[in-house]
């Protein structure tokens, strides 16, 4: 008898030596995506603990190191930042020609993440008009605070506020992305806050009752753009970490929060919320709301038609929004 191997066999091996455990790439991808190994290990439903050996094992496959790591922080370096680009898009082609066999019908839903405040107060209202035009591409919209993977397929379009100094850049390669809008950004109170404040400087401002998202960025792009004098390395006020929940704050007189008028339209013309008027100050613009999506779905028809409709949506409101101030 032949004792060497098939020749099939000897193929079969040879392929699998090339490509590493799929366990173990999935968890590179997440923890390359998300920028920690216990978001990926929640994301995974997996123990973090095995997350890191997933990574290890990678790493002694591959024989090189992926990550750095310092201080419990890890980030990849510039191979596995290479290589983190190539296995998130071979990854996100195998979702995608899953998803076209077992749900076929599912390729005409829209499914698009958006930043809550927008999506609530704005978007949300929206898109009945855009699905009786359009019945045929159903919107599927999920408001959260965390942007999607693209290249994996969490999402058709990411919509969400970037501060100039921070413009999208979800991965470079196969992203695509257009402005909505670039609105000014106001103080707004309570009245009986406003009032209490009725003649505040500019630089008084600094030891007001502010209210803050997730960290103090806006309000130091504001304050520094209305030439305020030198700003504290922390600006005080409580952390609300959404939009919509500083609005709220605000709206029962915690202190003043910044907003667009996308997001506090309704409360401008009910008299919940109104400007407050700083002397020497204008509504400035510190960032824009982005349409984002992968250069492969940016003319798909339903993208297509739901990014004009948004865009049409948003002439039609800051003309009124114009008007009205």
């Amino acid at each position: 008898m032949n004792s060497q191997t098939p020749p099939d066999r000897n193929a079969d091996a040879a392929a699998a030596k090339g490509i590493p455990p799929l366990a173990a790439l999935r968890a590179f991808e997440a923890v390359g995506r998300l920028g920690g190994i216990r978001r990926a290990a929640t994301s995974l439903n997996l123990d973090h603990s095995v997350v890191s050996r997933h990574l290890r094992q990678l790493e002694d496959w591959v024989g090189a190191a992926l990550f750095h790591r310092v201080g419990g922080q890890v980030n990849l370096t510039e191979v596995g930042a290479r290589y983190h680009g190539r296995i998130s898009a071979a990854l996100a082609e195998m979702i995608l020609a899953t998803a076209e066999i077992r749900n076929p019908d599912d390729q005409k839903k829209i499914l698009v993440w958006c930043v809550p405040g927008f999506a609530a107060q704005w978007v949300a209202d929206r898109l009945a008009a855009f699905e009786r035009a359009r019945p045929d591409y159903p919107v599927e919209l999920r408001p959260t605070d965390v942007r999607a993977n693209l290249l994996t397929h969490e999402a058709d379009v990411d919509i969400r506020f970037y501060l100039d100094d921070w413009p999208p850049d979800p991965g470079g390669r196969g992203i695509q992305y257009v402005e909505l809008a670039r609105p000014p950004i106001m103080i707004v109170a309570s009245p009986a806050v406003a009032e209490q404040l009725k003649g505040i400087t500019v630089d008084e401002l600094v030891d007001a009752p502010l209210l803050h998202e997730e960290h103090d960025h806006q309000w130091r792009a504001w304050l520094s753009l209305n030439n305020a004098g030198p700003l504290p390395e922390k600006l005080s006020g409580p952390l609300l970490w959404h939009a919509h929940l500083a609005i709220a704050a605000a709206r029962n007189s915690r202190g003043l929060a910044l907003a667009s008028t996308y997001l506090v339209d309704a409360d401008l013309r009910s008299g919940g919320l109104v400007e407050l008027q700083v002397r020497d100050t204008r509504p400035v613009v510190i960032g824009a709301y982005a349409f984002v999506t992968r250069e492969d779905r940016w003319s798909a028809d339903g993208v297509l038609q739901f990014r004009r409709f948004l865009q049409s949506e948003v002439a039609r409101f800051s003309a009124g929004a114009t008007g009205a101030r």
